[in-house]
């Protein structure tokens, strides 16, 4: 068994945090654009079916975007867990704007 020194301990650091720090960026953005759209929160402005054709695209950008990390997921294996997020939060938005579901709101449905 070969040991494992110092060069080595940096590269499977930095593999293993870069997901982590892709995730937290990601979150951060997102945080911009839900202020932007006029939402509270981070959580509302995922779980809101799109309103404008503005965010009907930031929806599509989001499942490409999580389609993109999913692929690259194929290289590096944390990437597909991060991937998964935007993918389910943008093509759901993508779903719902497609029905028409515009008005919508899921905050509804759980009080009823």
């Amino acid at each position: 068994m070969l040991p494992i020194g110092v060069p080595e301990l940096i590269i499977i650091g930095l593999f293993l945090l870069s997901p982590l720090f892709v995730l937290l960026l990601w979150i951060r953005a997102l945080s911009g654009r839900a202020k932007r759209f006029g939402y509270p929160s981070r959580r509302a402005y995922l779980q809101a079916a799109p309103r404008s054709d503005e965010e009907r695209k930031d929806s599509a950008d989001l499942a490409l975007k999580g389609l993109v990390f999913c692929l690259l997921g194929l290289l590096s294996a944390p990437l597909v867990m991060i991937g998964l997020v935007p993918l389910f939060y943008g093509g759901r938005k993508l779903v719902y704007a497609s029905m028409g579901l515009g008005l919508v709101d899921d905050g509804d449905e759980r009080r009823a």
